[in-house]
């Protein structure tokens, strides 16, 4: 079972709001200004807090007259080249919103550094709650199951979007998307590079030899899992999806992977649930999962997944590494970061385990 100490940990650090403080803090008449020119029905005063969860674009919650709202800004200081791309964030979400899709409604994007000092989007903020621990100590079997559910069908639902509908035609390339992707954070992870790891080296020379076939296109959102989502407060339905900052075109597998990392990743208070009496609790097992998914999207099945597997730790500790350059740099934004930071090289250990049992 779950370590209760780390689910209380994790709702104490994630849930809930702070005072800004120092940098974090935004002026609040630029702000009132922009929102009263740009988003539609706004009257101000604002009263202003910072979202405790998340440790990568800075994200406040703002209380008017007129309702509350949500707002993403990039980090200030140096950042790495595509990273915390709030601009990305906004098109998808604003695309798909028209579509039926569960996710905010979204207001307006700021690409004028003059008014908050970084680029920034507002959008709606959505009535419900977030699951942080996927053990889900405060629920019931049946609730946890429908939950879980309720997860992968939401999932299946973004595969099955229409892209041209959702007008995101452009918003990545066809084709090859893990090879891409393998790109993509092998650039990344040698930009923020701070000490040689021997299981990096040898992913970063596996994994572009043994690329699967990609045989679907699809929006992918790239950071899916249990507590980047809003829930209703009292049944087991997805709100809205958060967090989109990694999202582009690509192939499905890439999501369902990582939510399916989940079944081999230890609980400790998050989304893993491979420690726990999955059934003692009611979630469902991975098997159960694949197939509910692969009827969604009228799939036979899934490829083995421990290239997946591989290829997923592989990003994780690729996108700590970025954290651990800003902590070392003095600008990770999150109290978390730090202690983020050092799963570097622990993820690296176990992308390369799964590199193995795929026949590296």
């Amino acid at each position: 079972m779950t370590d209760s100490r780390a689910a209380i940990d994790a709702e104490t650090a994630f849930v809930g709001t702070v005072a800004p403080e120092g940098a974090d803090v935004l002026d609040a008449v630029k702000l009132t200004a922009w929102m009263d020119a740009n988003v539609e029905g706004f009257r101000g005063p604002i009263e202003v807090s910072k979202f405790k969860g998340g440790q990568s674009n800075p994200t406040y919650k703002i209380e008017s007259p007129s309702g509350r709202y949500v707002l993403r800004r990039k980090p200030y200081g140096p950042l790495l080249p595509s990273a915390h791309a709030v601009d990305r964030e906004y098109k998808v979400q604003a695309g798909l919103y028209p579509t039926g899709f569960p996710v905010s409604r979204q207001y307006g994007l700021c690409t004028d550094n003059d008014v908050l000092g970084s680029w920034f989007y507002v959008m709606g903020m959505v009535d419900g709650r977030t699951i942080w621990d996927g053990a889900m100590p405060s629920s019931d079997p049946q609730t946890r199951r429908a939950t879980y559910f309720a997860m992968i069908d939401t999932l299946a639902r973004l595969h099955n979007t229409d892209v041209a509908a959702a007008g995101l035609e452009g918003f990545g390339k066809p084709g090859n998307y893990f090879g891409r992707q393998v790109e993509r954070w092998t650039k990344q992870y040698r930009l923020a590079e701070t000490e040689t790891m021997p299981e990096m080296e040898r992913l970063i020379a596996w994994l572009p030899a043994t690329l699967p076939e990609q045989d679907r296109t699809s929006v992918v959102h790239g950071d899916y899992r249990v507590d980047n989502m809003i829930y209703a407060h009292d049944r087991p339905e997805v709100l809205a999806v958060l967090d989109w900052e990694l999202s582009t075109l690509g192939d499905p597998l890439a999501d369902f992977t990582y939510v399916a990392m989940a079944w081999v990743t230890d609980n400790a208070g998050r989304s893993g649930v491979a420690d726990l009496d999955r059934a003692a609790l009611g979630i469902p097992e991975l098997d159960e999962v694949v197939e509910r998914y692969c009827a969604a999207t009228g799939r036979q099945g899934v490829p083995d997944l421990n290239w997946y597997f591989a290829y997923n730790f592989f990003r994780l500790a690729g996108i700590m590494q970025g954290i651990k350059k800003r902590v070392i740099d003095g600008t990770a934004s999150s109290a978390h970061a730090k202690a983020m930071s050092e799963r570097v090289s622990p993820l690296a250990e176990r992308a390369w385990g799964f590199a193995v049992e795929a026949g590296a």
